[in-house]
């Protein structure tokens, strides 16, 4: 008989269906810790893809024409998108072997102080052709730690969830990409509406990225105060731990590793437009005022974060499958009426556009966590989860919106931009059509056995 290696392997039986007791405080301290941690992540992280559209251009890439330079300016976005699959393959390593917690500790502080050293950067104007170089290394860090935070904060939190209830707790960290853009959008706004234009460019843009530094001591606080998964403390006290967890991975269960990072492919890819790619659009091309556009992402952060609750919640009533597919086809479906609602130029419009693009990210990102849990076993699973993680943001969201911008350049229509979308999400959905899940009661006992890494894939 033989197992895909995307569902769990039959003849687990011995291992207990459900996470070892943890008193239910810890639970909830575990997931708010979680949201708390990678809410500050992507706060920093995705105040530079807002920053970028914003004031980069015109700070690191004076020389250039206005166009040129915003193309510069995204392409340093996609810099960061090389260091994630390095920074998940790092901390993937040291996660499996040392556990959740260090690791999210350490991607934590390497993030705060790449922002705030990014705060402090001088620009062309002053250091030359240092500033834009010492930008790109700065953005690779916060690729690094990027790479590295997702996956254990999405394990810890799934593995400390109740039984029955994975794909709702799995939502914790993935709330932290909503809240994290909705922070940066609204810091970005406050400094933009409290400075003259002149200002904002030449420092008002910097407070967001030195406020970093308060809400790192936040995290950091937070997360030092929680305990290991439960989970991995059980494969440490049965001396499961893999010596190379990424070779067991690549051997074992690359069938696995294929179609997770499938899965984040058009989810990422359509998240970046709306992240980095809107609000220049909108501001630049349409004429709408900054601010308005600033204001647009916090109202479309926001619906995606419900949505991300909604999405949880039914992947634990309906599987992860079914929801992840519904998610898909719709926001494949919504991506030309999409554009033509934004290129009315009407706020109104706009914000319907932007709300309908938030419901299909929403019903994909939200079981993320609990699908990326039950594809790998718990030995590989911190490696399994930040490498195709990682890998699906670069192939993705990386330079998502440097290609968009190309294809509005080139074409002279933003209906480009809505077909590159689609072919995103059609690679998600491809990705979904390949995924085997395996019925819920497997797949609650496959996220807290032990035994299964010493199984390979396709192997009785």
């Amino acid at each position: 008989m033989t197992h895909a290696p995307d569902r769990p392997p039959a003849g687990t039986s011995s291992a207990s269906p459900s996470a070892p007791s943890v008193d239910p405080a810890h639970v909830r301290r575990a997931a708010w810790a979680s949201l708390v941690g990678t809410t500050i992540e992507w706060y920093d992280f995705l105040l530079y893809a807002a920053a970028a559209g914003l004031v980069f251009g015109q700070l690191f890439f004076p020389a250039l024409e206005p166009s040129s330079a915003l193309l510069a300016s995204f392409a340093t976005i996609g810099v960061s998108f090389f260091a994630r699959p390095l920074g998940g393959i790092l901390a993937g390593h040291l996660g499996d072997l040392f556990g959740r917690k260090a690791m999210l500790v350490a991607t934590l502080v390497l993030m705060g102080a790449s922002t705030t050293a990014i705060g402090l950067l001088p620009g062309y104007d002053a250091i030359g052709i240092a500033a834009p170089v010492l930008l790109v290394v700065l953005r690779f860090l916060q690729g690094i730690s990027a790479g590295g935070e997702w996956g254990g904060a999405a394990m810890l939190a799934v593995e400390y969830a109740p039984t029955g209830r994975r794909g709702l707790y799995g939502a914790f960290p993935q709330l932290g990409a909503a809240f994290g853009l909705v922070l940066a959008n609204i810091a970005l706004l406050i400094s933009a509406s409290t400075t003259t234009p002149e200002q904002f460019v030449a420092w008002g843009w910097r407070i967001p990225f030195l406020v970093s530094v308060v809400l790192i001591g936040i995290g950091y606080a937070v997360r030092a105060g929680i305990g290991e998964s439960p989970v991995f403390e059980e494969v440490r006290r049965r001396g499961a731990r893999q010596k190379a967890p990424l070779a067991v991975l690549l051997r074992q269960h690359m069938r696995a590793l294929l179609v997770a990072t499938g899965l984040f492919v058009g989810v990422n890819l359509c998240g970046y437009i709306l992240i980095a790619f809107i609000g220049s659009y909108g501001a630049k091309a349409l004429g709408v005022p900054s601010s308005v556009m600033l204001v647009v992402g916090v109202v479309g952060a926001l619906a995606w974060a419900l949505w991300t609750v909604v999405g949880a919640r039914w992947s634990d009533r309906l599987g992860r499958r079914r929801t992840y597919l519904i998610g898909t086809v719709f926001m494949g479906i919504w991506v030309f009426p999409m554009f033509l609602l934004i290129d009315t130029g009407s706020v109104l419009w706009v914000l319907v556009a932007v709300f309908g693009l938030a419901v299909g990210l929403g019903l994909t990102y939200g079981p993320q966590a609990a699908a990326y849990a039950e594809l790998f076993p718990p030995a590989v699973r911190y490696s399994g989860s930040s490498l195709s993680y990682s890998v699906g943001a670069v192939v993705g969201g990386g330079f998502a919106p440097l290609i968009a911008a190309w294809l509005l350049e080139r074409t002279g229509t933003s209906l480009s931009v809505s077909a590159y979308m689609l072919l995103g999400c059609v690679i998600t959905v491809i990705a979904v059509l390949a995924w085997r899940e395996a019925p819920q009661g497997e797949r609650e006992q496959f996220v807290t056995a032990v035994e299964p890494v010493g199984v390979r894939d396709g192997a009785a």
